[in-house]
């Protein structure tokens, strides 16, 4: 895993954190049955559903990444049958 990937990681996981506190402390203020609870931890799973979409991506080969730099390139052309 490359930094920038570590980074990314670290920064969805806390601001997952940053988010469950937000949540708990308006469920107490506002009870647990309140919508706008229910919309805080609708953020929550949203971020942790972000977070696992990123861990199941696969990374891009050397091949794919030059292709992204270079869509012009020879190697990179695609032909429809």
């Amino acid at each position: 895993m490359t930094n920038i990937q570590e980074t990314a990681k670290g920064d969805i996981q806390e601001k997952i954190q940053e988010e469950v506190e937000q949540a708990r402390t308006v469920c107490d203020i506002n009870g647990s049955n309140s919508p706008e609870c229910a919309a805080a931890w609708d953020a929550v799973e949203e971020l942790q559903a972000e977070a696992s979409h990123k861990r199941q991506s696969k990374p891009k080969n050397s091949l794919e990444q030059y292709c992204d730099d270079n869509p012009d390139a020879i190697e990179c052309r695609v032909y429809d049958d």
